[in-house]
């Protein structure tokens, strides 16, 4: 019992000096607070010697915690390099982040990152509060603070990306993220932001690269077969956009705006029974409904299912009325325009759209492929028909000679 205490006291004085010379030697006085704590905690250690108490189980876990615990994990913490000036400051600007004090949570943080400029989790910490309220020149300054404290802060690296990306910044973006791939090859996220970059410059090979690359590292990923699908759609390989789609939408099986995708590319090679599986698995996206449904009334028109074909044209007129007017001048629907519903003009239909602009995009070049095709096809009966009346014509001739 004797020795035991001889122990405690003695470590108990080692960290006390300790924790002592560190408050010294950083000119905090936030030490201040464990060196009150490990002096309560001996103070107790000293009156039950003196006294002769038998004091119980708890009060003698109360001091050890005090004394020697609580000063092992500072002293454990600083090790890492955390230190307990950034815990109190951080654990203060959770608290405020918690009462949804953002404005005295910033107030923390900048204390802390003004005293200890070398605190990564001060600067992340402020940066991510910058993100949220929208300053994103601030949020980016409190990145590359981060950054050089930390080199191997990849999470940060791409934040400064995505956030000079959004600032318009596209040079200096993606010649972040082609850095950041090199180090770090298997991020997704940053795969895939690069990827949107080099698309929206139309540099589609680049783009499929990137996402090859990917691949070998998230050989699970329905994004990269889906954003490949476009890359290929946009690149004109509708073969290989085809099996990219069904691999992505093998993974996941709600993808629905590939889905439609590959309805339109069955639409090209003029496979009608493949394309109306795919729209008819597509229409479960709001987005894309009204044009899924106003495509599945053109198969059924070419089909001859007239009735099919005016259900499926009202549905998507009703959940669209611009479809009304992009029927009344579609060729195809002329046998059934007595059929056609006008739309209630009145009835809102204000609808917000959560696809991409890539992947607006990569639908109208679809459309467009679709529209392109079926003219050459046209052309290609009528040129037929010319040869054909030519040659009726040149035989009536030689008849006549």
């Amino acid at each position: 019992m004797l020795f035991e205490k001889i122990i405690f006291n003695v470590l108990a004085f080692s960290l006390f000096i300790l924790i002592f010379f560190k408050m010294i030697k950083k000119n905090d006085t936030n030490y201040v607070i464990i060196l009150c704590m490990q002096a309560i905690g001996i103070l107790i250690s000293f009156i039950e010697i003196i006294f002769k108490l038998n004091i119980g189980v708890f009060m003698k876990f109360l001091i050890y915690l005090l004394s020697v615990i609580i000063p092992v994990i500072i002293i454990y913490f600083e090790y890492k390099g955390i230190s307990f000036s950034e815990i109190i400051y951080i654990s203060l600007a959770k608290i405020a982040l918690l009462m949804k004090d953002s404005k005295g949570a910033k107030n923390f943080l900048i204390t802390l990152v003004t005293k200890y400029p070398e605190s990564y989790y001060g600067h992340k910490m402020l940066a991510e509060i910058y993100e949220k309220e929208g300053g994103m020149r601030k949020a980016i300054d409190e990145y590359v603070q981060a950054i050089q404290i930390n080199k191997k802060d990849y999470n940060s690296y791409y934040k400064i990306s995505y956030l000079l990306n959004d600032l318009g910044k596209k040079k200096e973006a993606s010649q972040m993220l082609e850095e950041l791939l090199r180090k770090k090859p298997e991020m997704l996220d940053a795969t895939i932001l690069l990827g949107d970059i080099y698309c929206e410059q139309e540099r589609y090979k680049e783009a499929s690269n990137i996402y090859n690359e990917a691949l070998k590292y998230n050989p699970a990923s329905y994004e990269l077969y889906y954003n490949m699908g476009i890359v290929y759609t946009m690149l004109n390989d509708f073969k290989n956009a085809k099996s990219c789609y069904e691999k992505a939408a093998a993974i996941n099986t709600l993808l629905y705006n590939g889905y439609y995708n590959l309805a339109q590319i069955s639409l090209i090679y003029n496979d009608l029974e493949e394309a109306e599986k795919y729209f008819m698995q597509s229409v479960l996206s709001k987005d894309i409904e009204p044009k899924a449904y106003y495509n599945l009334a053109k198969i059924y028109m070419i089909r001859g299912d007239k009735e099919n074909a005016v259900k499926f044209l009202n549905i998507a007129i009703e959940l669209d009325h611009n479809f009304y007017d992009k029927a009344d001048k579609e060729p195809l629907f002329i046998p059934v325009k007595s059929y056609i519903n006008y739309p209630d003009m009145e009835e809102e239909q204000e609808k917000e759209s959560n696809l991409t602009p890539k992947e607006i995009k990569v639908q109208e070049h679809l459309e467009n492929t679709m529209k392109l095709v079926g003219k050459l096809s046209l052309n290609n009966i009528r040129l037929k028909k010319e040869k054909q009346n030519e040659g009726i014509d040149k035989e009536e001739q030689r008849e006549k000679e």
